[in-house]
């Protein structure tokens, strides 16, 4: 038996979704499923973790979320998980589950989704199987960067195996995340790439002095920049590390950190206590965090994009700047390589070569950048191509799942 809703219904479960208090928390995610939205209906839980002694720790942990929120008129759901900050992650997966399911149930009465797609695979990914169990219905699990880290902790590692062995498909989004899931002994035909994509109508360039007058950017000034969370990962650091280097051979420069603190942390004290010891007041902007929807006029105001992150999957943020003219600089390691697939589009540097690093970004300001042709290939990795496909396997792996089951089985 095959059993069909006359429109897909999607629900999304994932613990890194933008909020009201948290705007650019896991805007990737939302990119992606809101534009999926056009195609199906969507409803969205989206736990947050929950401690109840959390002012005896750390008071800025999680701000207060509210449970219920309408964004683009869709349904974003928060309940709240147990989690002890920093301790005992290993049952995040479990509380995510158990946070989850009078939600779900809740959701289930009018709204029949016939998917659970989590984001991250853990706690995302492992809660939701055991979510998918529970209501009988097949789970898909989309695998960012963070497994790399998460399978060096061996509780962790058994339940992400679990997962990944009881999803019906396993979304990477780059090739090299792939080779990791197929590794652990998933099958390839079960593991499927779909990167991440960009909206050309929101990132586009406009008139650079303009962008700069608007936001307080020098119009004289040879400007870098980087955007994301203010953490190690990221690699502001690294740039500041080498930015001396590179103001001898481009006096003129100014880099721009554009981002603020997240759930990984807040390495802003650190960055700051650099520019000092560094001297390099006159030659840094702190932007702090900007509205997605604002970014356009941050990569159009500048002249290169430069992340020196240690651990990748698909960074949206390379398309977004490609899109606005900039050609990118980063660390070769994940998959920005898949990213900036060519000399035309930007740079590649090893991770811990400060000269390699300095003398890509000195390079890429001297070099002669085709700026049509980057917006022309971020152009070819639109979301409407994405989704697309990310569409025609949803429907694949529900008339496949539904197939195998019995009648009695079915949740009307």
């Amino acid at each position: 038996m095959s059993y069909r809703a006359e429109r897909l219904k999607i629900l999304v479960a994932t613990s890194v979704f933008p909020n009201s208090k948290q705007p650019t928390l896991g805007i990737f995610v939302k990119e992606r499923m809101f534009n999926a939205a056009k195609h199906c209906e969507l409803k969205v839980i989206a736990p947050v973790p929950w401690f109840p002694f959390i002012r005896y720790l750390k008071k800025d942990y999680r701000p207060h979320v509210p449970y219920l929120e309408i964004q683009d008129g869709i349904e974003i759901y928060h309940p709240r998980f147990f989690s002890v900050p920093r301790f005992f992650k290993f049952l995040d997966g479990f509380f995510f589950f158990i946070s989850s399911i009078i939600t779900a149930l809740n959701i289930n009465k009018n709204f029949k989704f016939d998917i659970i797609d989590s984001h991250f695979v853990y706690p995302d990914g492992f809660g939701a199987v055991l979510l998918g169990k529970f209501l009988r219905r097949p789970v898909t699990i989309t695998i960012r960067g963070t497994i790399k880290k998460l399978l060096n902790y061996p509780l962790l590692a058994i339940q992400i195996k679990y997962a990944l062995k009881k999803a019906v498909k396993v979304f990477a989004v780059c090739n090299e995340l792939k080779e990791i899931v197929t590794g652990l002994g998933i099958s390839e035909e079960k593991t499927v790439v779909i990167p991440n994509g960009v909206d050309i109508e929101k990132f586009k360039p406009v008139e650079k002095l303009k962008m700069r007058s608007e936001l307080g950017i020098p119009a004289d000034k040879k400007i870098i920049i980087s955007v994301g969370g203010l953490v190690e990962r990221k690699g502001f650091h690294r740039v500041l590390s080498v930015l001396p280097q590179v103001k001898q051979a481009i006096p003129d420069i100014m880099y721009v950190m554009v981002g603020g603190a997240s759930v990984e942390g807040n390495y802003e004290p650190v960055l700051m206590r650099m520019v000092k010891e560094l001297s390099l007041r006159d030659y840094v902007m702190f932007a702090g965090q900007q509205l997605h929807d604002n970014l356009y006029k941050w990569f159009s105001a500048s002249d290169i994009f430069c992340l020196a992150t240690s651990n990748e999957g698909w960074a949206n943020v390379f398309l977004e700047a490609m899109a606005c003219g900039l050609p990118v600089v980063t660390t070769r390691v994940g998959g920005n390589e898949e990213v900036v697939s060519s000399d035309d589009y930007g740079m590649l540097f090893e991770l811990e070569d400060k000269d390699g690093m300095a003398d890509a970004i000195i390079k890429s300001f001297q070099k002669e950048w085709n700026r049509e042709k980057i917006i022309n290939y971020a152009g070819k990795n639109t979301w409407d191509i994405r989704i697309n496909h990310l569409i025609s396997q949803f429907n694949s792996v529900i008339n496949s799942y539904n197939n195998r089951l019995p009648e009695k089985a079915l949740i009307q």
